[in-house]
């Protein structure tokens, strides 16, 4: 099978809105160390890519059987990350803790440090899409397809919405689902819409804004009373934005 979104970094893909944030950029990228996927850790500001944001490793994947079509959604942004001495990690009393800061490692030698490798203005140092969707024909095994997922429109430099709907594909959360018909549906992105694309093309046939963006895989079913088809997803805000809420969206064609 394909390997997706695995090509190795390197200085010349560190990328910024200006000159200067790609300058910082790749300065850093030469100060760090950085030997491809397999780097391991160590007490020199490591490079990790893919990382523990992604890979395709938030919603997992979905096969349009009858029509011989894997969809894999993944992420791109890389990480950083530094071993700390156990008492110097201690002794300094690290914070940022959590699903995404520092990690104590409690009973080892080591604490560690990490975060995303991000520019000063806040975006991923490396060249974009930081998400895609892509399609894998099983009777090849070769890509069919692929192509950046999601938009600015709800993101931007420091936190700042662009409202401009540049399509450079942002960091996926949430998996994709396939009809029989041939439709792809997927929110998952930093934007908050959930789409509806040709399974055999990638060409986007619908999109819908919610009400914030929602980290979450769709499903859908059908109505044992009316026959009806419904397509439903939870939003509850995504990890780019403060904007979150309580919300479960239903869709169903015209009756």
């Amino acid at each position: 099978m394909p390997a997706i979104g695995t090509e190795p970094l390197s200085e010349k893909r560190m990328w910024g809105l200006t000159p200067i944030d790609q300058l910082i950029c790749r300065i850093d990228f030469r100060k760090a160390r950085y030997e491809g996927e397999f780097t391991p850790p160590s007490n020199r500001l490591t490079i990790q890519y893919p990382s523990w944001l992604g890979g395709m490793n938030w919603g997992s994947i979905s096969v349009a059987e009858n029509l011989g079509y894997m969809i894999v959604n993944d992420t791109r942004v890389a990480i950083w990350n530094r071993m700390i001495p156990r008492k110097a990690y201690d002794e300094a009393g690290v914070k940022r803790g959590g699903h995404e800061g520092n990690a104590p490692q409690a009973g080892t030698p080591w604490g560690i440090e990490m975060g995303r490798f991000l520019s000063p203005l806040g975006i991923p140092c490396q060249e974009p899409p930081y998400g895609t969707i892509s399609a894998i024909d099983l009777a090849t095994r070769k890509v069919a397809w692929s192509m950046p997922l999601g938009t600015t429109e709800d993101t931007g430099p420091l936190g700042i919405a662009t409202h401009l709907p540049m399509p450079i594909g942002m960091t996926t959360r949430g998996g994709p689902i396939t009809t029989s018909t041939g439709l792809v549906f997927i929110a998952a992105s930093q934007d908050f819409y959930i789409r509806a694309s040709d399974v055999r093309t990638g060409d986007e046939l619908w999109k819908g804004r919610l009400p914030v963006g929602a980290e979450a895989t769709p499903m859908t079913y059908i109505s044992p009373k009316t026959g009806r088809q419904f397509m439903v997803i939870s939003a509850g805000g995504n990890s780019a934005t403060t904007k979150k809420g309580d919300y479960v969206v239903a869709y169903a064609l015209p009756q």
